[in-house]
């Protein structure tokens, strides 16, 4: 059930007007003013996208509908409501816990998400909390994928978990509107387990003998990768890179194994130390959303954890502008490495005003 409160053609849904129709009980009663068009609106009694109009509580309503038809009509119907980001937890949050409460299921898509990543809207547009906001929802699965095939393995799993397993869990991903390449799935055991629990390595450097290791998420994870080859290209410092998915599940798994772990007296390791291993080293963390975002799982990470992110609100301005102004550029990423390591006197700290003028800080 593709639901969506807007126009649709905003992500790219006008393809399906012709070919499945829009939903509505009584048929098309008017002739659309893009009649001419190809892809014009087609309203039928048989559609299949429930377009809303400007609705976000109608929409979450629908979602909510299709969500628990399984239980109400013993039909499985899976929503699949996509909107833009900001026009969600921030608006129609009681909804979206109320979707939870009946134990609702489905995938709820966060469109042109991130506050640097859909450019010159300002502050309508540039979402920089919804993922904080996801973390109040105990049976909500939150993800900020960068790679389509990411996006795939989560959606395969989603469906898996909660139609074939039965689980009463839903789905918030989002997905973004910048333009980059997309990799195969890297072919290595254990990638897909990664994707699923919440991070995982796409870079290792055999040098890496300071223990540095960039998390980057969604479309940030480019400057991320950016920065790591300006670090080993100029500065020759090396960094393993990592792709974070979910901070929800870590901090979930987390707050688990540390519950469990208390009551029974043991010490089991929970993912991210399982992951990350116990040397101690310098961990920076790198998303569009709020750094407390991050921070919740900064706890258990060995040693020095640094966040960047976006708090504040946003700008009308360019991704590169936007990404300088909240310190998440690839060139501000190098930065807090190198600023870091000066503090323990690996990195030359005369050298660090040059620096600062050459990365325009």
């Amino acid at each position: 059930v593709p639901i969506v409160p807007d126009e649709s053609r905003t992500f790219g849904m006008d393809a399906l007007f012709r070919q499945v129709g829009i939903y509505s009980h009584k048929g098309q009663l008017y002739e659309p003013v893009d009649k001419e068009n190809l892809l014009f609106y087609k309203e039928e009694k048989n559609g299949a996208i429930l377009e809303e109009g400007i609705t976000e509580a109608g929409s979450m309503s629908s979602f909510i509908a299709a969500g628990t038809a399984y239980s109400t009509h013993k039909i499985n119907t899976i929503p699949f409501y996509i909107f833009y980001s900001m026009f969600g937890f921030q608006r129609i949050g009681d909804l979206v816990w109320a979707a939870a409460d009946a134990r609702a299921k489905g995938f709820m898509f966060g469109g042109t998400s991130g506050r640097t990543t859909l450019a010159g809207e300002g502050l309508q547009h540039q979402d920089g909390q919804s993922h904080v906001l996801a973390l109040s929802i105990p049976s909500l699965m939150a993800y900020d994928p960068a790679y389509a095939y990411e996006l795939a393995v989560i959606v395969k799993d989603g469906l898996k978990r909660m139609f074939q397993d039965g689980e009463d869990i839903l789905y918030y991903i989002t997905v973004m509107n910048e333009k980059y390449t997309m990799p195969q799935i890297p072919k290595r055991k254990g990638i897909e387990d990664g994707i699923i629990k919440g991070m995982y390595k796409i870079k290792t450097s055999r040098q890496n003998k300071y223990n540095i290791h960039l998390l980057g998420s969604g479309t940030l994870l480019n400057e991320v990768i950016k920065a790591a080859e300006k670090l080993k290209k100029e500065y020759n410092i090396n960094a393993d890179v990592w792709s974070v998915t979910s901070y929800k599940c870590l901090y979930d798994n987390a707050k688990e194994i540390e519950k469990s772990n208390r009551k029974n007296n043991k010490q089991v390791k929970n993912y991210i130390q399982q992951s990350v291993g116990e040397k101690e080293g310098l961990f920076v963390a790198i998303t569009d959303y709020q750094k407390v975002l991050p921070l919740t799982v900064s706890d258990w990470f060995p040693g020095k954890f640094i966040a960047l992110g976006t708090d504040g609100f946003g700008l009308s301005d360019q991704r590169p502008e936007l990404r300088k102004h909240f310190e998440v550029s690839a060139d501000h990423i190098v930065w807090s490495i190198l600023k870091q390591l000066s503090n323990h006197s690996v990195f030359d700290k005369k050298a660090l005003s040059k620096v600062k003028n050459k990365l325009d800080i």
